[in-house]
């Protein structure tokens, strides 16, 4: 499985993203692909996400053409999506860009 994990995590944990989107802390799964146009505009996004969110966030970006079956399991239609995963639970997706207040706020609204 090919998954980039926010820089913040440790890599010498190696966890599936079965066991990763189960765990304690919520996560946001950037669903992209390398020939998607606005997805190139998702990593900064994301960065200052991570910088407004701390500690309190794991973000993961999820490429669906190395991992079809992840995204086929979450009917990922169009990328990017993003999908919000507390405990395992789905709380929140949405389709698009979005800048990183507005994911900000809904992390603090759905967490």
């Amino acid at each position: 499985m090919c998954l980039k994990s926010d820089p913040m995590e440790t890599q010498n944990e190696r966890k599936t993203f079965a066991e990763i989107i189960k765990g304690d802390k919520p996560v946001l799964v950037d669903f992209s692909a390398e020939w998607c146009g606005p997805c190139k505009m998702m990593p900064p996004i994301l960065k200052e996400l991570k910088q407004l969110t701390g500690d309190k966030l794991t973000i993961l970006t999820m490429d669906i053409d190395k991992n079809p079956n992840v995204a086929a399991s979450y009917n990922i239609q169009s990328v990017p999506t993003m999908i919000l995963f507390k405990k395992g639970e789905i709380k929140w997706r949405e389709s698009g860009v979005m800048q990183a207040r507005q994911l900000k706020a809904v992390f603090d609204q759905k967490v």
